[in-house]
């Protein structure tokens, strides 16, 4: 069985997530703002993930809306993680970006399953 597009882009995003992470602790000696990115940012596919095997309609949209909230979470801390000068203007601006198209499909989905429940 394939996986969905937004599935997809958010497992991608995790593992950018995990990296930056990883950055932040061994290079930036950051760990609790690295942990903070690390839960909301890979969180948003575990919910995807989870919603993709929900046993009605009503507990898929709640998984996505999670799902949202958690990317819409990520956002925020990314930044803080720039304004926090944490993050350069150049990986900020990249990896936002997929932060924002992940809470636009997002955005969607929730508003799709809402009219279908």
């Amino acid at each position: 069985m394939s996986k969905s597009l937004v599935l997809e882009k958010a497992i991608k995003f995790a593992l950018r997530i995990v990296k930056l992470s990883r950055y932040l602790s061994e290079e930036k000696n950051e760990y609790v703002l690295s942990k903070q990115i690390l839960l909301s940012g890979t969180h948003i596919a575990k919910f995807i993930k989870d919603a993709t095997q929900a046993e009605s309609k009503q507990v898929f949209s709640g998984d996505m809306q999670i799902a949202l909230k958690k990317a819409s979470e990520t956002e925020f801390w990314l930044l803080i993680l720039h304004e926090g000068e944490y993050l350069g203007e150049k990986p900020y601006n990249s990896i936002n970006e997929d932060c924002v198209e992940l809470i636009k499909m997002l955005t969607t989905s929730v508003k799709t399953s809402k009219e279908n429940v």
